[in-house]
């Protein structure tokens, strides 16, 4: 039995994002494609066990569910409270909250100030995309129950991560 298998929904996930990243195009709209499919297919919180879907305490936890040269499908566990780091990516990436709500704080640079620009709630069912050079931000679970979010990255993730540079500067508000 392969591991693909054991995650309902997975081999057509794959075969679907394949088709959208198979081809060339500018990095936005391959994103908007696979934000696309995800949206059609819905995938559950069941694509991780049982196990990956409660977390850690010590923060939150990336399961990498599939990696080829052209994407990488990754399952992130954020229990209440958790955070990244502000940080921009390499590649596109599309998401899709699975559960829970996921709070993003967008950014921008000015003058050599990391500048707030927004903040976003995104419920359950929410699907994004994004892009270099326009994708700072900082993603964290603000509720007070277990947020999962599937993640496509537009690289193979199996050896590193998607992220370009991490912000150590000092936010302000616009």
């Amino acid at each position: 039995m392969t591991v693909t298998t054991l995650r309902p929904g997975l081999p057509e996930l794959i075969k679907r994002l394949r088709q959208c990243t198979g081809r060339p195009s500018e990095p936005l709209v391959t994103a908007q494609a696979v934000a696309n499919v995800l949206t059609e297919l819905r995938p559950t919180p069941q694509l991780l066990t049982a196990t990956e879907r409660a977390g850690s305490p010590d923060g939150y936890t990336r399961t990498t569910l599939h990696a080829e040269s052209a994407f990488s499908i990754v399952g992130l566990v954020w229990r209440p409270g958790q955070l990244t780091e502000i940080h921009d990516h390499l590649v596109w990436c599309t998401f899709l909250v699975l559960q829970g709500t996921e709070t993003e704080t967008i950014f921008d640079i000015d003058d050599d100030r990391l500048v707030r620009k927004a903040q976003r709630q995104r419920p359950a069912g929410s699907v994004s995309g994004v892009a270099p050079p326009d994708d700072i931000h900082q993603v964290h679970n603000a509720g007070d129950t277990v947020a999962i979010t599937l993640h496509v990255y537009g690289a193979d993730l199996s050896k590193g991560t998607s992220v370009r540079r991490n912000y150590r500067m000092r936010a302000t508000s616009r």
